[in-house]
């Protein structure tokens, strides 16, 4: 069995999940929808709710499929677009460390979804009961960049229409956003 890529799924689709309910429903602590669409008003992404519901089903049912090893491709495409997302509208003026509200968390959760697409999800998944244990990586470059072309779409469809201004760092909606500086990595679009 792979031990490994079973663990991996399970703590970072699991984590996902919560995310994404957190975003949807105020769940373990979460926002809601309702601030969840303010804050994306904040980072100037419009349709607010549309991109507020994106967010929120993209992190619970891409990390549900992660963690069932289904669809694995797809699934962590959605994840990485969500983090590619995070870190152009929330973690890039910065820099990479998560102490100072940086983008770290985000490239690692990426780079680890870019590995579990080339590794396969493992034998103890919905995939391989499909007869596909590993996808290569044709498959793992082709879901990191599926990611970055949503991610790169959501935030050139959400300056459509809105005042073309970057929120402010210093804005208390971003802030909240970010996490605190004692290195929460946990953003409201994260």
């Amino acid at each position: 069995m792979d031990i490994g890529r079973l663990a991996a799924r399970v703590v970072i689709g699991g984590l996902f999940v919560g995310h994404g309910t957190q975003k949807l429903f105020g769940w373990f602590g979460g926002p809601g929808l309702e601030a969840t669409e303010q804050m994306m008003g904040a980072l100037d992404m419009r349709p607010t709710r549309a991109n507020a519901l994106a967010a929120g089903i993209s992190e619970s049912a891409g990390g549900a499929l992660v963690m069932l090893g289904a669809a694995t491709p797809a699934a962590a495409a959605s994840l990485i677009g969500t983090m590619a997302t995070a870190i152009y509208k929330v973690h890039k003026p910065n820099g990479p460390w998560v102490a100072e509200g940086g983008w770290e968390y985000n490239a690692v959760l990426i780079a680890a979804l870019t590995a579990l697409i080339d590794a396969g999800p493992g034998d103890v998944s919905v995939d391989a009961g499909l007869g596909r244990k590993e996808w290569g990586p044709g498959w793992a470059l082709g879901g990191l960049a599926l990611g970055v072309a949503a991610s790169a779409t959501a935030v050139a469809l959400g300056r459509h229409g809105s005042s073309g201004a970057t929120p402010s760092p210093t804005d208390p909606v971003v802030q909240a956003a970010a996490g605190d500086k004692a290195g929460d990595p946990v953003t409201a679009v994260d």
